[in-house]
């Protein structure tokens, strides 16, 4: 699979920051799946729970499931530059961008806090395939930033947003920032890809896969990464 975007450093325009993030979460018994391989992945009906640790200079992570929309990662990442891993699970729509109907997603975290972290919980929407990425940021953490320049805010979904247009050298990047940070989220994944398309930034394209999930950057000493909810809604 086409790597997914680098995260860069500091963001060009200040943002809210996150609130508490309660105590960190690990399954109480065995978990249904779970898999250290760097691309391991679980089918769960019509969603797949995948490991993906794609980056250089990764440390150990193990990723376990329950079902898609009860999930977790433990990792273990240097604290060094770029992105490690995109622990995630996706659903694949297949839709034209116009035609796609009211597609939207709600989602529940419990993340890690405190010094030599950095990462994203975010979804990662794609167009086309794998030529156009829609990255959608409800939380992070630490030194990390979005693929291109910032353009404009935006409300979609009854929410404010930073919007930045950029490529990673693969493929077109758009990238929706959320004002203000939580981890217990609703996003309206029609209004962002309709309105990319609406005011010309992007093609009329299929919109194919919606993951959702953590793009670690670093986690050095090892912490966990708990989605406690997800779901698509079509």
């Amino acid at each position: 699979m086409r790597r997914r975007s680098l995260l860069t450093a500091a963001l060009t325009v200040p943002l809210a920051t996150a609130g508490a993030v309660g105590v960190l979460q690990t399954p109480a018994h065995a978990a249904t799946w779970s898999s250290s391989e760097k691309y391991g992945e679980w089918r769960d009906g019509a969603y797949t729970v995948h490991n993906h640790v794609w980056g250089s200079g990764t440390g150990p992570q193990t990723i376990w499931a329950n079902s898609h929309s009860n999930w977790g990662v433990w990792a273990d990442h240097p604290n060094t530059g770029g992105v490690k891993s995109y622990p995630h699970a996706r659903y694949m729509l297949g839709r034209d961008v116009w035609g796609m109907g009211n597609v939207s997603s709600n989602h529940n975290v419990t993340v890690p806090s405190g010094s030599g972290l950095a990462y994203a919980t975010t979804y990662d929407v794609w167009g086309n395939g794998h030529d156009y990425e829609i990255m959608i940021w409800t939380q992070w953490q630490g030194q990390v930033g979005p693929i291109g320049s910032y353009v404009t805010d935006v409300n979609l979904g009854g929410r404010a947003w930073a919007y930045y247009q950029g490529s990673n050298g693969y493929n077109a990047v758009h990238s929706f920032l959320a004002r203000n940070q939580t981890t217990d989220s609703w996003v309206d994944i029609t209004a962002h890809c309709q309105w990319l398309v609406g005011q010309g930034r992007m093609p009329r394209v299929s919109i194919d896969e919606i993951a959702f999930g953590f793009e670690i950057t670093s986690s050095a000493g090892g912490h966990n990464f708990n989605c406690n909810s997800y779901d698509v809604w079509t």
